[in-house]
C-alpha cells in the first residue's frame, strides 16, 4: 500500500497561519478577559499505579454490554506497563508492557478471526526505536493477553508518544501515532495471523510536538493537539490529500497551552463535542464538533475522600449506562497530582459533565 504524506509545516503556511491566529487572539484577550469556569466532581478514583513521579498518563474505557457495571478501564503507567481497572478503582491485571505512554481500545475488531476487544499502545522502552504494544483485553477473568509489540517506522528524529486507534471496520483498524517532534503517522495494523503487523499508510507533518488525538468512528475526521498551537482536524483516510485545518487554536483564555488529551462526547450520527485538557491552568476545554464553537471550560474538584484533578495528560469519555453513578456515561481523567500519593486516575459521572456543558 502506498504511504499518502502531507507536510503542513511549511514556512509560508504556518507563518500565514500563526499572523492570522495572532490577531484573533489579541483581540478575543481585550475584549474579554478571563472565561467563566465551571467545576464538575470526581465521585471514584483507581488505585495509585506503582511508579513515582509522572507515571501515569492515559486511560481507555471499556464498556461490558453484557454487565455495564462490570466494565474496565485500562491505563498507563509509563515507567512500567499497562493496568486494568474495574468501577471502583480496583486493579484487576497489569501487563508489563514497558514505558508505554498512550493507549486506546476498540472492540468487535478480529483479532486471529474472532472478535475482541484491541488495546494498543506506545512503547518507548527503546527511545527512537518506537513500538506499539498490543493486547486483547479480556474479561472473565478481566486480564491482558499479549498479542506482540511491534516495530513502526521512524525517522531517529522524533519518538512515539501519543496515540488513537480507529476502527473503519472489523478488520481494518488504523493506528495513528503522533510523534514529538510533529509527525503524525498512521499505521494499518494486520491482525490476522499468529504475528500482528503494522504498514505504514500516512504521514502528516505539524510544526511541532504533538501527543493527544482521538478519531470519531462516525466521520472518520481526526483529531489532533499540536501542544503549543492549537487542535488540528483532518480526514483519516490513508489516501486523503486534504490539508489539516486548524479546528481550535491556542488563544491564552479559553485554550492555554500545553494542550494534552482530546476525546469526544458524541450526541447523534455527527455531533456532540471535542474535550481537550488544557493541562497549564488545570482546565478542561469543549468545542462544538459540528461548528468548531466553544462550548465550555471547566475544572473537576473532588468529593468525599476523592481529591481534586490537576495538570491531567490523558482522558477518555465513553457514553452509555455504565449503572449508577455513571449511567449517562463515565468519564475518566488522569491526575498529575494526588499527593501524597502516587499519580493516579479519577472518575466522574457524564451526567455531571452533561450538565456542565449545557450550562448558561
Amino acid at each position: 500500500m502506498p504511504v499518502s504524506r502531507l507536510f503542513v509545516s511549511i514556512s509560508a503556511f504556518i507563518l500565514y497561519s500563526s499572523t492570522v491566529n495572532t490577531v484573533a487572539i489579541a483581540a478575543d484577550v481585550s475584549k474579554k478577559g478571563a472565561v467563566e469556569t465551571l467545576s464538575i466532581q470526581a465521585v471514584r478514583e483507581t488505585v495509585p499505579v506503582a511508579s513515582t513521579g509522572d507515571a501515569a498518563d492515559d486511560p481507555a474505557i471499556w464498556r461490558n454490554p453484557a454487565d455495564p457495571a462490570r466494565s474496565l478501564i485500562v491505563a498507563t503507567d509509563k515507567d512500567w506497563g499497562l493496568h486494568v481497572y474495574d468501577l471502583e478503582g480496583a486493579v484487576l491485571a497489569s501487563a508489563p508492557a514497558g514505558k508505554v505512554n498512550n493507549v486506546d481500545l476498540r472492540a468487535d475488531v478480529l483479532i486471529g478471526g474472532k472478535k475482541g476487544v484491541l488495546v494498543a499502545a506506545t512503547d518507548r522502552s527503546e527511545g527512537l526505536n518506537g513500538k506499539l504494544a498490543l493486547y486483547a483485553l479480556e474479561s472473565a477473568p478481566a486480564g491482558l493477553r499479549h498479542l506482540g509489540h511491534v516495530p513502526v517506522a521512524g525517522d531517529r528524529v522524533g519518538s512515539v508518544y501519543g496515540f488513537c486507534l480507529w476502527r473503519r471496520a472489523a478488520d481494518q483498524v488504523i493506528a495513528i501515532v503522533p510523534y514529538n517532534n510533529g509527525d503524525v503517522r498512521e499505521y494499518a495494523l494486520d491482525l490476522s495471523g499468529p504475528i500482528p503487523t503494522a504498514t505504514l499508510v500516512r504521514e502528516v507533518k505539524l510544526a511541532s510536538k504533538t501527543e493527544g488525538c482521538v478519531v470519531d468512528d462516525r466521520t472518520g475526521l481526526l483529531y489532533v493537539a499540536e501542544e503549543r498551537h492549537g487542535i488540528w482536524r483532518m480526514n483519516a483516510a490513508p489516501g486523503s490529500q486534504e490539508a489539516p485545518t486548524l479546528f481550535a487554536a491556542v488563544d491564552g483564555v479559553r485554550l492555554i497551552p500545553d494542550i494534552e488529551g482530546l476525546t469526544l462526547v458524541p450526541k447523534g450520527a455527527r455531533g456532540g463535542v471535542l474535550l481537550a485538557s488544557s493541562q497549564n491552568d488545570n482546565a478542561y476545554v469543549a468545542y462544538d464538533l459540528s461548528t468548531g464553537r466553544y462550548v465550555r471550560r471547566f475544572r473537576i474538584a473532588g468529593s468525599g475522600q476523592v481529591d481534586g484533578v490537576t495538570d491531567t495528560d490523558g482522558l477518555e469519555f465513553a457514553p452509555g449506562d455504565f449503572g449508577r453513578p455513571f449511567k449517562e456515561g463515565l468519564l475518566v481523567v488522569q491526575d498529575g497530582d494526588n499527593a501524597p500519593e502516587n499519580q493516579n486516575f479519577k472518575l466522574v459521572p457524564g451526567g455531571a459533565l452533561k450538565r456542565v456543558l449545557k450550562a448558561k
